[in-house]
């Protein structure tokens, strides 16, 4: 999904509109006055509320809990395995045939052949926290998916109060570096492809994280309304995503506005078929975790916050797309009026509107294909795996979230035809005439 330009245009007031190439990338501010104050009066107020909202729901923290040493919330430190034998199961005790004798179950199946065999006996030294330098074994059974070899960094689970020799288990690998050299090459590749731009989006991405940190999930786990918390976090999210990549410009405030709009309806049609399709929201091993800590969180709200959050990175770029879209077959053709500029425009929407859905659907599937594979091998009809919650979750999610974003492109496209055609006139007043507005590819978009 590309924009139709890439660099969208800064506004530079009034000045510099007979020699703008020498300026700036993209068409001279093509609203007047008069309607940049109207943008400003929806804007300002809005952005006053979100700033409001944010000091009004900070929470200053995630409340303190008592670790229940279950799944995520155990107490894990740094680790590194100094040493492998290998070691005949029986004599380690591994893989115990059940009391029953019954070898003809799975489980069964798998503590003969565990005992058949070889298994890793490692030696891991913690490499962090008050124990720092203590060294444990760990038992790997020759059928594990993961077997540990020397010199590979563990992450290790403490259970304080288990007996002296089991305090300490594997409970996954250090993938640190690898998953820092990948974010290196992905923050490398955005900033020589996108230079200045890219660093910015780079700074932006660091915010919007931020705000997911730091404001999102604390407030949710204080107890405040985690779909009012979701609006005022994707808001403050969006305001500074949007103006720090594409600039305090009339064209950025049109993709705020066709943004807001389409999460406005997302948030209502999420609401109102959460609750129709009776989605609690509590359907696995963290969600329950997550009920079990903190009973006052509406686990109900926490999906549809999910759904609003979700959808608003893809919004982001339907809505950008569609307003640089419009500025840009404006710039070509100053003499089209709205209803030429929309008709244009949606030609490109639909394009848009085809890849983003599939983009979304297939991003929902692939992120939920072990539990479709599951329902695969119990050859399940298609009726009964969409009526169950799991999936049921993510059919709602999917198809809100794309009507939210098939929406936004009329709307996005008629507020940005209607904006970059008004008051034309006015905004032309004493202007000396331009040469042919069409560009043909050369130095007039950049100097460099």
């Amino acid at each position: 999904m590309t924009s139709p330009e890439p660099h969208l245009p800064r506004q530079h007031g009034g000045h510099g509109h007979g020699h703008g190439h020498a300026h700036s990338h993209g068409p001279a501010a093509p609203v007047s006055k008069h309607l940049r104050k109207v943008i400003a009066a929806v804007l300002i107020p809005f952005s006053t509320a979100v700033l409001v909202g944010l000091v009004v729901l900070w929470p200053g923290g995630a409340p303190a809990h008592q670790r229940t040493g279950v799944g995520f919330d155990r107490q894990t430190q740094q680790a590194k395995v100094i040493k492998v034998d290998k070691v005949d199961c029986k004599s380690v005790n591994a893989g115990q045939t059940p009391s029953n004798g019954d070898t003809s179950t799975a489980e069964g199946q798998q503590a003969r052949n565990a005992q058949r065999g070889l298994c890793g006996k490692a030696t891991v030294e913690v490499t962090s926290g008050k124990e720092k330098g203590r060294t444990f074994t760990e038992i790997v059974q020759p059928d594990s998916p993961r077997q540990l070899h020397t010199g590979q960094g563990v992450i290790v689970a403490y259970a304080p109060d288990a007996p002296h020799d089991l305090q300490y288990s594997v409970t996954d690998v250090n993938r640190r570096l690898p998953m820092a050299l990948l974010a290196g090459i992905f923050a490398l590749a955005v900033v020589v492809v996108g230079r200045l731009r890219g660093v910015m989006a780079l700074v932006a991405l660091v915010v919007s994280f931020a705000v997911l940190t730091l404001f999102i999930l604390p407030a949710v786990l204080q107890g405040s309304n985690p779909l009012l918390v979701a609006v005022v976090g994707a808001s403050a999210i969006m305001l500074i995503a949007l103006y720090m990549c594409h600039g305090l410009s009339a064209r950025t405030s049109v993709a705020v506005l066709g943004t807001l709009v389409s999460l406005m309806l997302i948030g209502l049609l999420g609401s109102l078929f959460i609750g129709w399709a009776s989605l609690t929201g509590n359907t696995d091993d963290n969600t329950g975790l997550i009920h079990g800590l903190y009973p006052n969180i509406d686990m109900s709200g926490l999906l549809l916050a999910g759904v609003i959050i979700g959808s608003l990175g893809v919004l982001d770029d339907v809505t950008v797309t569609q307003t640089s879209a419009v500025w840009e077959l404006h710039e070509a053709n100053p003499t089209m009026g709205p209803r030429g500029l929309y008709r244009a425009g949606i030609r490109i929407g639909r394009d848009h509107i085809a890849s983003v859905v599939n983009t979304l659907v297939l991003a929902y599937a692939g992120a939920a294909l072990p539990l479709l594979l599951l329902f695969s091998i119990a050859q399940s009809s298609v009726g009964t795996v969409a009526n169950s919650e799991l999936v049921a979750e993510e059919i709602v999610r999917t198809l809100v979230g794309s009507i939210g974003l098939v929406a936004s492109v009329p709307l996005t496209t008629a507020l940005a035809a209607l904006v970059v055609s008004a008051d034309r006139p006015a905004a032309d007043a004493g202007r000396s005439p331009r040469p042919s507005p069409v560009r043909s590819g050369g130095g007039h978009r950049r100097k460099k």
